[in-house]
């Protein structure tokens, strides 16, 4: 009986979860410029419409720098965080690695109002560079999850084979560690990319006075005749966010796969 009670819990709070989202797509071919029922008829021009907005333009090519910028960084990071925090020891590993993984925690209004109080103090104008900075700080420990996973899946008796054979820290790396681990390394980097491109409120208090997509999207919602066009852009976002974490969840399996490591759950 309450295995019952909690699938019927499960399924309601799924619906009530992604029912918003499955209607993304109703309104964004329905021919009307209110977001009501009934629908009126099947039409793609909304889709069209965002090739003519110049303001959506530089505020997805504002999103991608940032996004690329911070994948790659904070993925360089994890990296690093990830393989000492699985191989080695040192002093106040644990509240070191504590303190990094903390924005994973924080309330992120926190985070960007702090940061936002620090950049202001020190003189630092916003800008894309600014928010690339915000988004570091918060795709970091995504990254340093999903890599110590790979890292931790490691046969550690091939580093040392390679060290016997008169291979240096360096070169075992190169030519043994970093190819098995570049599946989740490339899980990383998709799943920061997502997110640092889905983020809103660290690049609405960050930004200045560029436009990031996320925040073009609320400022369009003031004027309803461009809901729509809006519901066409969230059904494109919807889509390549779960291509990318579908890529990125192939990614994860295949590097512990490779590893030999245990699957102990992932992002679908």
């Amino acid at each position: 009986m309450k295995g019952g009670w909690f699938k019927s819990y499960t399924i309601v709070y799924l619906v009530f979860l992604y029912a918003p989202i499955l209607l993304l797509p109703l309104f964004a071919f329905n021919n009307a410029t209110t977001v009501a029922f009934p629908l009126e008829g099947f039409t793609t021009k909304w889709f069209g419409q965002l090739w003519t907005e110049p303001a959506l333009h530089k505020a997805l090519k504002n999103s991608l720098i940032i996004a690329v910028s911070s994948a790659v960084i904070s993925t360089m990071l994890g990296i690093f965080a990830a393989r000492a925090s699985t191989r080695y020891r040192f002093p106040f590993k644990a509240p070191l690695m504590g303190l990094i993984m903390l924005p994973l925690v924080l309330p992120e209004v926190i985070v960007a109002v702090a940061l936002l109080a620090v950049l202001l103090g020190l003189g630092v104008s916003l800008s894309i560079f600014t928010v690339i900075l915000g988004h570091v700080l918060v795709c970091t420990p995504f990254a340093i999850a999903i890599l110590s996973s790979a890292f931790q899946s490691l046969d550690q008796s091939l580093e040392e084979a390679s060290y016997d054979l008169g291979e240096s820290a360096v070169s075992t790396f190169r030519l043994i560690i970093l190819p098995l681990v570049m599946p989740g390394i490339i899980s990383a980097l998709l799943i920061t990319f997502t997110i640092s491109l889905d983020e809103f409120i660290i690049a609405f208090f960050l930004a200045g006075n560029e436009n990031t997509l996320p925040v073009y999207i609320l400022g369009q919602f003031r004027f309803p005749q461009n809901i729509p066009v809006i519901m066409a852009l969230g059904t494109i976002l919807v889509c390549l966010s779960i291509a990318l974490l579908a890529t990125a969840e192939y990614f994860r399996r295949r590097g512990i796969a490779k590893t030999g490591g245990k699957d102990t759950g992932g992002f679908l």
